[in-house]
């Protein structure tokens, strides 16, 4: 199915097709029509499946074909208006809109923090029509009365799980609060908590639902693979997976920003070319980072899920759970960001025995087992414990009495602000001791296809 065949105008297939797309994703072939037909949308597909590219270009074409209302104010009203929880991904959604607008007469600009304020005014005064903002900076400059939202005709949630996460709800409702109450809205998400579902209901009007995968399911082209290994030697672990497996790129997650920045320092020790990225870095410092990530300067990059959430790395083979998030749902947008856009990937989890209810939790979710295999030479002292996971189809699961059902550990690990890598013992859940036989290692490799946009 071509893209002119879902009702894009020719400048806007043009320029897909200048990026060497030729056909769209199941999640784009399904939205695009809706979006262009001015429903209210509620979306949901696996990370790296052209969601950006979903909501881009059909908001691209409304706005050249609608006719702009002019207001009172002396600033030109914004018309189009997407929210994104990180900088990293207001930076990707401008990218996208630049890209696929490069033929259309849409002014673009994104606000985000850890920058100057006057470049962005500067912008703001020139006129914007499309407005890419984290909640936070987009307030700062309605305090000083450097936008007007009063005429926006589209309104886009993207990553709205992790907004959720991030707690800028009440952020969100604010600026609700200065928006027309006749516009389209637009829902975009990784996944669709109930809480996700909960928002739609009082945001959407007769939404169309879309979700092309499995509530939390991972893509099918990554392989996940677990590494029990004891705490105290899981840096040595990581830098002998680097050295002794296929040469490329590597995203290392981590739960705090210290523990970024140490697991960088070793890495560095070991002669491995390692950068931070977190929120603690200037913006400055962040996007460098990651620039050299994606320039190949840099081979490995050690993130916290913050600041990785809308890191968009062309043929990224290897994602390494340093570390299991304190959220089950966390796990599958860090794997996510490999096996893009068609790609195979290998997601790999370093896991300890303080660890083994949170692997438990992120299991419980995706609803099988994770494979799991000790790497010669790094077998932990102890067994980490097997719980039995509900599969579709069987029965549900014994819940662990520690984590009540429904709650999937999300209260008993929530983040409670930033630590050092090495956390306070978690309770293990009340199971039954179930011990596996260690199994041998096999080396990491890495495949790479072409895909769809972005």
């Amino acid at each position: 199915m071509p893209f002119s065949s879902l009702g894009l105008a020719d400048n806007l297939a043009r320029a897909v097709a200048a990026q060497g797309y030729t056909a769209p994703t199941p999640i784009q072939a399904k939205t695009i029509p809706l979006v262009l037909a001015g429903r209210d949308l509620l979306a949901s597909a696996q990370t790296g499946t052209g969601k950006t590219a979903a909501f881009t270009l059909p908001l691209l074409q409304r706005l050249q074909t609608s006719v702009p209302a002019h207001g009172a104010s002396r600033l030109q009203p914004v018309r189009a208006l997407v929210l994104t929880p990180t900088r990293e991904l207001a930076a990707q959604v401008t990218e996208s809109a630049r890209r696929y607008g490069r033929h259309a007469s849409i002014r673009s600009t994104v606000l985000v923090g850890g920058v100057s304020l006057k470049p962005q005014c500067d912008a703001l005064r020139r006129g914007v029509d499309l407005l890419i903002a984290t909640p936070g900076r987009l307030l700062d400059h309605v305090s000083q009365r450097h936008v007007d939202l009063s005429h926006v005709e589209i309104l886009v949630l993207d990553e709205a799980d992790r907004m959720l996460d991030m707690g800028f709800i009440p952020a969100i409702r604010r600026i609700l609060a200065l928006l027309p109450r006749q516009r389209q809205n637009l829902l975009f998400s990784a996944t669709l908590p109930d809480t996700i579902r909960q928002l739609a209901t009082e945001l959407l009007r007769d939404p169309v639902t879309v979700d092309v995968a499995p509530r939390n399911a991972t893509a099918d082209l990554v392989r996940q693979q677990v590494h029990p290994v004891d705490h105290a030697r899981k840096s040595e672990l990581l830098a002998h997976l680097l050295h002794t497996g296929e040469p490329g790129q590597t995203l290392v997650f981590t739960r705090t920003k210290h523990g970024a920045d140490r697991l960088t320092r070793q890495l560095e020790r070991a002669g491995l070319r390692a950068a931070a990225l977190h929120g603690n870095k200037s913006q400055s410092a962040r996007t460098r980072a990651l620039d050299d990530f994606k320039q190949g300067h840099v081979r490995v990059l050690v993130a916290t899920d913050i600041a990785a959430r809308g890191l968009d790395i062309a043929q990224l083979p290897l994602v390494v759970n340093y570390e299991l998030p304190h959220v089950p749902e966390d796990y599958v947008h860090r794997i996510g960001r490999t096996g893009r856009a068609g790609r195979d990937g290998l997601a790999l989890s370093l896991v300890c025995e303080d660890e083994a209810p949170r692997l438990h939790a992120i299991q419980r979710l995706l609803g099988r087992a994770l494979p799991s295999a000790v790497v010669d030479g790094f077998a932990p002292s102890r067994t980490l414990r097997s719980t039995p996971v509900a599969t579709p189809g069987s029965a549900r699961a014994q819940t662990p009495a520690s984590h009540p059902r429904g709650s999937a550990n999300a209260n008993a690990a929530r983040p409670a602000g930033d630590r050092t890598i090495r956390t306070p013992r978690t309770p293990a859940a009340p199971t039954r001791r179930n011990p596996t036989r260690p199994r041998s290692h096999s080396p990491v490799s890495h495949l790479a296809k072409s895909g769809g946009p972005t």
